[in-house]
């Protein structure tokens, strides 16, 4: 019985040995753990992105990059708005763009077939087209057709620019022509043309009658989902600045940005 006791008392001893070495040894792993942290960090944003956006983006994108901005303290947001044909006009011909967000794929194919597009565009929101008129609605328009009577004074926008293109191919789909009395080259121009009374009717898309408020009236019609309008965003080749410009994407299509567009009345891709 004594010598079974002096055997555990032994084996006692060299188990608390071995545990004073691991302790040893523990001491010695704290700074790889240390050096793990070290390198999942975050890196700080810094510097100024120029975004080039269709015109009927210009609420939106003005609401996100202020967020964006919020958000990455270092960074700043420029934004130019135009017609979609025109901001590929200036792109291509060297203006200074990081990013650009066209209002259909036909413009943005262009910048890509010109090689001027850092990898893949991605969709992130639909559009399509109503009709808007002063509130008062002079003319009494109800349809589409009531667009065509004689008299009416329409504005459309002009053909090269997204809303045109989708106002040819809702005339071609519906058998009926439109002779507007002006085409603009933006779709915030033709909204302009009806706030200001200037036309009796223009051809909008939905996003734009629901920012203008009380200043116009919308008129749904069924031949509108003849032409749904995607937006497609990307990266300019020649941005200085990459790491910012693909966050402002990765903040116009993540949650928080489609929000703000659907608030505003986009479709989602």
């Amino acid at each position: 019985m004594k010598i079974a006791c002096k055997n555990i008392t032994i084996l006692l001893a060299i188990g608390a040995l071995a545990a004073g070495l691991a302790g040893c040894g523990g001491g010695n792993a704290a700074p790889a753990a240390t050096g793990t942290t070290r390198s999942t960090e975050s890196t700080t944003l810094s510097g100024t992105v120029t975004v080039f956006a269709a015109a009927s983006l210009k609420s939106t994108f003005t609401k996100i990059a202020a967020d964006f901005e919020a958000a990455n303290p270092g960074t700043k947001v420029t934004l130019n708005f135009a017609g979609s044909s025109d901001l590929v006009t200036q792109i291509t011909q060297g203006a200074p763009a990081d990013v650009f967000a066209s209002a259909d794929t036909k413009n943005m194919t262009k910048l890509i077939d010109a090689k001027l597009i850092d990898g893949t565009p991605t969709n992130f929101a639909t559009n399509v087209l109503q009709i808007a008129v002063p509130p008062s609605n002079p003319a009494s328009i109800s349809s589409f057709a009531d667009l065509s009577k004689p008299g009416v004074k329409v504005v459309v926008c002009a053909p090269e620019v997204p809303c045109g293109s989708a106002t040819e191919t809702i005339q071609m789909a519906a058998g009926t022509t439109l002779t507007p009395v002006s085409e603009e080259s933006s779709v915030s121009d033709v909204l302009g043309k009806v706030t200001s009374q200037e036309a009796d009717a223009g051809l909008v898309y939905v996003s734009d009658v629901k920012t203008a408020g009380d200043k116009v009236k919308g008129i749904p019609f069924t031949e509108s989902d003849n032409a749904v309008n995607t937006y497609p965003v990307a990266t300019v080749g020649a941005t200085q600045n990459k790491d910012v410009a693909q966050a402002f994407i990765a903040a116009v299509t993540g949650a928080a940005g489609k929000k703000v567009l659907t608030d505003a009345g986009f479709g989602t891709p």
